[in-house]
C-alpha cells in the first residue's frame, strides 16, 4: 500500500520544459529516458508518456556501479517485459557508446529502409533526452559527444533550456532540463528522490531524508550500515543514540565533545550524494512495481 504524502513542488521551468517537449516532439525519432539504477521506479518520470507521443524509447539506467545489481535487475526485467529497451551502464568507467548507437540504429532501421525505398536520403536521427534532475542525463550527453557539451553538477536543476547537440553526422540530441511531476504524492518516492538529490534540499526536512537513508540501510543493507557507521542495532524511538555513534565515528563534534547533529545529518546525506556508499537500491521490486506510470 502506498505511503501517501502531499508535496507540491513543481518549479515553473519544469512545466515550461514539458510544453516545449510537446511542441518539439514531431521532430524526434527516439527518446532516451535516463533513470538512476539506485531508484529504477522513483526516478522514472510519471507523466512523460503525455508528452512524447508513443515515440520509440530506450531506458538508459545510469549509475549502475552504485546500485544493488541483484535488486535493480528485477526492475530491468520488469521494464523489458513491458516492451522497453533497457541499457544499464556506468557513465564514468567503461562507457560503451556503441551499445547505445547500436540500439538506436535497430530502432531506426525500418524508418531508414522506407526512406531508401523511396530513394530518399537518410537524415540524421534526432533523439530527445529526458530524465529527472541529477539522474546522469548531462553526463550521458557529454560522453556521447566526447566533450563537455552541457553543464553537469551534483545538484538538481543545472540544465534550464532545450538545446540541440550534434553527436556526429548521423545523430543529434535534444537536451532538456531535468523534470519531475506536479505532485509527489508518495512519501517513499519523495524521500528516495530527496536522498539521491533529485529534488532540492529545501523541499523535505533534511533530518527526514537522513533518517530515511538510515532506515533503508538498516532494513536492506545492515552490513553496509555496520561497516560505514558502526551501527548494528537502532532504536528508532531514540534515533539520537544512533546519531551519537555516527557522530563519534565520523568526527561530527563541537566544543566539549558534544555531537553536532546537523553535521551528522549532512554526512549521511553526502555519503549517498557523493557515491561513498555503493551497492544499494532504494526501490524494492514488488513493493513499488504495481504503482501506475511505470
Amino acid at each position: 500500500m502506498e505511503n501517501k504524502t502531499n508535496i507540491n513542488w513543481y518549479p515553473g521551468h519544469m512545466a515550461k520544459t514539458k510544453r516545449l517537449i510537446s511542441e518539439s516532439i514531431n521532430l524526434i525519432d527516439v527518446v532516451f529516458e535516463v533513470v538512476d539504477a539506485r531508484m529504477p521506479h522513483s526516478s522514472k518520470i510519471r507523466d512523460i508518456d503525455k508528452y512524447i507521443n508513443n515515440k520509440p524509447r530506450i531506458i538508459i539506467m545510469t549509475k549502475i556501479d552504485l546500485c544493488d545489481m541483484k535488486e535493480t535487475q528485477k526492475w530491468i526485467d520488469f521494464y523489458e517485459n513491458k516492451g522497453y529497451k533497457v541499457i544499464s551502464m556506468d557513465l564514468n568507467k567503461n562507457f560503451n557508446m556503441n551499445i547505445i548507437i547500436k540500439a538506436t540504429n535497430e530502432i531506426m532501421k525500418n524508418i531508414h529502409d522506407k526512406r531508401l525505398a523511396k530513394e530518399m536520403n537518410i537524415r540524421k536521427t534526432r533523439i530527445l533526452v529526458v530524465g529527472i534532475p541529477n539522474a546522469g542525463k548531462s553526463t550521458l550527453i557529454n560522453r556521447l559527444a566526447s566533450k563537455k557539451a552541457v553543464k553537469i553538477g551534483n545538484r538538481p536543476g543545472v540544465t534550464k533550456t532545450l538545446d540541440w547537440i550534434r553527436i556526429n553526422n548521423d545523430l543529434e540530441l535534444l537536451d532538456t532540463p531535468g523534470i519531475l511531476w506536479p505532485k509527489l504524492d508518495n512519501q517513499t518516492v519523495a524521500l528516495n528522490l530527496a536522498s539521491l538529490t533529485a529534488i532540492k534540499e529545501e523541499v523535505l526536512p533534511l533530518d527526514e531524508v537522513a533518517l530515511h537513508i538510515i532506515k533503508t540501510l538498516y532494513q536492506y543493507y545492515p552490513k553496509i550500515l555496520q561497516s560505514r557507521y558502526g551501527i548494528t542495532e537502532i532504536d528508532f524511538d531514540d534515533i539520537l543514540a544512533t546519531y551519537d555513534i555516527i557522530g563519534k565515528k565520523r568526527g561530527c563534534l563541537i566544543k566539549g565533545g558534544l555531537i553536532d547533529y546537523d553535521k551528522v545529518i549532512t554526512v549521511i546525506i553526502n555519503d549517498i550524494k557523493e557515491g561513498n556508499i555503493k551497492g544499494i537500491t532504494f526501490d524494492r521490486f514488488g513493493e513499488e512495481s504495481e504503482v501506475s506510470g511505470n
